[in-house]
């Protein structure tokens, strides 16, 4: 607490920071106004709030404070855009649509696999190995998450979910045991392993779900990973809907969250993690072995991005077919960079991502294909967004993507 406080004092007011994050509110706040329960029916509203979130930005970022007051600028446009919008809309087709509480429920779905991706990467990543073989390995945990659970299904019954979660962990360290080997010992470029390691993952998984499922697919009946009940809180106006029966992967994904915070920052492995990721000539000189350290950071990432691969099948949409992550490791790794390598940041650029995919499979109901598929590919522009660095430059570890050659 004291450091929050100390981090926190010298900020007022009237500091840029505070302006451009009241910026970025009101943009959304122009976007809300019209949206229900309230659906003010006149765009003078969200177009003067918008405005003056866009105001908020300019003078944010004419103080140095590029990030935030980008973000202000881009939320108020964005405010004022769908604002407009969302007027020029019925009220019937805004209320089929916009419904918070099981828009909040979808968001956390999509994404929970977003997050194991983007925890698994910044394990990765923070040891200074680049790892853009997240889509391969969360593609590999899907497949062997549900193989296991159909194998174990006759002598495990409604556990061997279990089963499947651990064959998709494992599965995931064996692929990043292979990126680590190439990374590390043969000092193959990063980029290069990782997107061939995607490709490698891409064949095996279709041929083994051919060869084992062939043009029937998986069974429909596997044991699928359990929700999470909580009896007290499912008829609570707006937060029951939402937290009251989640999967239980997802009240996990929210232990990890603060598991990777309290390894990575405030233990004595998360210093030597950071260190191998900033500076491993440095780390090396003071006893610590930066093989050994990136060798179980990587092989870590691949078992928590795998079991993110086992949560979208059997504990999600509970099958699997051929390439069924659809890119969700490169937005899990677009969500990383936006979160500047840090978990809780990280973690609100995949609700985000997820917010838009919730509301990509709302629209069509209301308003036709063609809306929902332009809000499917919201989070691919955030990813772009996101690497171009165009709402200010997110700098990752010092050594990431650079081979060390021990003396």
């Amino acid at each position: 607490m004291n450091a929050v406080a100390a981090r926190l004092g010298g900020i007022g007011w009237t500091h840029p920071r505070t302006i451009g994050i009241l910026g970025i509110v009101l943009g959304a706040l122009a976007f809300w106004l019209a949206l229900p329960p309230l659906a003010s029916r006149t765009a003078a509203l969200p177009v003067a709030i918008g405005i003056l979130a866009v105001a908020a930005g300019i003078w944010t970022f004419s103080r140095d404070e590029r990030r935030v007051g980008g973000g202000a600028i881009a939320a108020g446009l964005l405010g004022i855009a769908f604002g407009v919008l969302a007027t020029r809309s019925s009220s019937t087709h805004l209320d089929e649509v916009v419904v918070w509480s099981a828009l909040g429920a979808a968001t956390l779905r999509y994404a929970t696999p977003l997050i194991y991706a983007a925890i698994g990467g910044l394990f990765c990543e923070r040891s200074g190995v680049i790892n853009v073989a997240l889509e391969g390995m969360l593609l590999t945990g899907a497949f062997f998450g549900i193989w296991g659970a159909i194998w174990a299904q006759s002598w495990a019954g409604s556990a061997a979910w279990l089963v499947g979660v651990g064959s998709a962990a494992l599965a995931g360290m064996v692929l990043a045991t292979v990126h680590a080997i190439w990374a590390i010992h043969l000092k193959v470029d990063q980029i290069i392993s990782g997107f061939a390691l995607n490709f490698l993952a891409l064949g095996i998984t279709g041929y083994l779900f051919i060869d084992k499922y062939g043009d029937t697919g998986t069974p429909g009946d596997v044991p699928g990973i359990p929700d999470v009940h909580i009896h007290f809180l499912q008829n609570w106006y707006f937060v029951g809907p939402i937290i009251g029966q989640l999967n239980l992967m997802i009240w996990l994904s929210f232990v990890l969250l603060v598991g990777t915070y309290i390894l990575v920052f405030r233990t004595p492995f998360g210093l030597r993690l950071r260190a191998v990721g900033e500076h491993p000539r440095a780390a090396d000189t003071v006893g610590i072995s930066v093989y050994k350290v990136r060798y179980v950071a990587v092989i870590a990432s691949g078992a928590i991005a795998a079991m993110g691969g086992a949560y979208l099948s059997i504990g999600f949409v509970h099958s699997f077919n051929e390439g069924m992550t659809n890119g969700t490791g490169f937005i899990g790794l677009a969500a990383l960079v936006f979160g500047k390598w840090r978990p809780f940041p990280t973690w609100g650029a995949t609700l985000l991502f997820g917010f838009s995919s919730a509301l990509a499979d709302r629209l069509p109901n209301a308003y036709g294909n063609q809306w929902g598929t332009l809000f499917q590919a919201l989070p691919y522009l955030l990813t772009l967004v996101a690497v171009a660095g165009v709402i200010g430059r997110s700098i990752g570890p010092a050594a990431a993507g650079r081979p060390y050659e021990k003396q």
